[in-house]
């Protein structure tokens, strides 16, 4: 059995689809899982939301004892949490690092970021699609790209 790619969403992205729509757009999270389980072709995904940091910690934790590899979009926590970026730090696969908007276009707060210097790579700027482009860049990362037709 694959392992899953883990997708961790961090605080407020509950709330996709309502929150902002002019910078994040109309989409819901649940349709955001229903794109990266579409993209990911059959391949295990743990897609997962919480606004509190210590369960995105705890998640992965989780990932580095049974996953592949992990996309995350720390939100808010990106710019607050060492203790997000340590977690990272453990994990041995490779971590996509996922943004809905571009956060170096935006105010200068959202400029310096804990997870991007423990990240494989960055998406940022894409919208809700860059959900689907990372999981399969993350397939393509860990050899789990589906063969073409």
């Amino acid at each position: 059995m694959s392992k899953p790619i883990y997708i961790l969403n961090g605080p407020n992205l509950n709330r996709l689809g309502t929150r902002e729509p002019e910078i994040y757009g109309r989409t819901t999270l649940v349709e955001v899982e229903a794109m990266c389980r579409d993209a990911a072709s059959g391949h295990p995904i743990v897609f997962r939301q919480s606004n509190r940091e210590y369960e995105v910690i705890d998640w992965v934790h989780e990932a580095i004892d049974e996953g592949g590899g992990i996309i995350i979009n720390p939100a808010a926590f990106t710019f607050t949490s060492m203790a997000i970026m340590d977690a990272l730090k453990m994990f041995s696969g490779p971590l996509i690092e996922l943004h809905i908007s571009n956060i170096h276009r935006r105010e200068p707060i959202y400029h310096r970021s804990y997870v991007s210097p423990v990240a494989t790579a960055v998406i940022a700027g894409l919208g809700t699609k860059g959900y689907s482009i990372a999981v399969r860049a993350m397939l393509d990362m860990i050899g789990a790209l589906p063969a073409k037709a």
